[in-house]
């Protein structure tokens, strides 16, 4: 239930436009987020990869629980891809910053990224919904 509410953090942070559409004093709040947005990406990020991890290694989950299985792996996904996008100044300040050529690959998966970060957003507030829909289904 955690990683679902996460997730929906995570998916509001990446797209601001649509809390802003509904609740024009959400910027105050935004606002004093976004000084940690590149630490919240990175956390995230890794989170998000340590998931894909966790869920390719529990591959046997598949045949008995293949929503759930799906469900971990696509919420992972996403909170890895959003995590990049929003923490990538802190992991290139303090990952890519030694290799150039990291640094570069890098730069060109954030622009391929950066265009449906809104998107993204909001994949991660319905994947998130969904995460702690599953987790009522499927463990209560």
């Amino acid at each position: 239930m955690i990683y679902g509410i996460t997730l929906m953090i995570l998916g509001v942070l990446a797209s601001p436009n649509l809390l802003l559409a509904k609740k024009p004093n959400a910027k105050e709040i935004l606002d004093k987020i976004t000084p940690y947005q590149g630490w919240i990406g990175l956390v995230f990020c890794f989170w998000g990869i340590w998931g894909i991890i966790q869920a390719v290694l529990n591959m046997g989950l598949l045949t008995n629980w293949p929503i759930w299985w799906i469900t971990w792996l696509a919420s992972s996904l996403v909170e890895a891809v959003l995590g990049f996008i929003l923490g990538y100044g802190m992991i290139s300040k303090l990952l890519l910053s030694k290799n150039e050529e990291a640094k570069k690959k890098g730069e060109q998966l954030l622009a391929k990224l950066a265009p449906i970060q809104g998107k993204l957003g909001l994949a991660g507030i319905i994947i998130g919904a969904w995460v702690i829909v599953a987790g009522i289904l499927f463990y209560a």
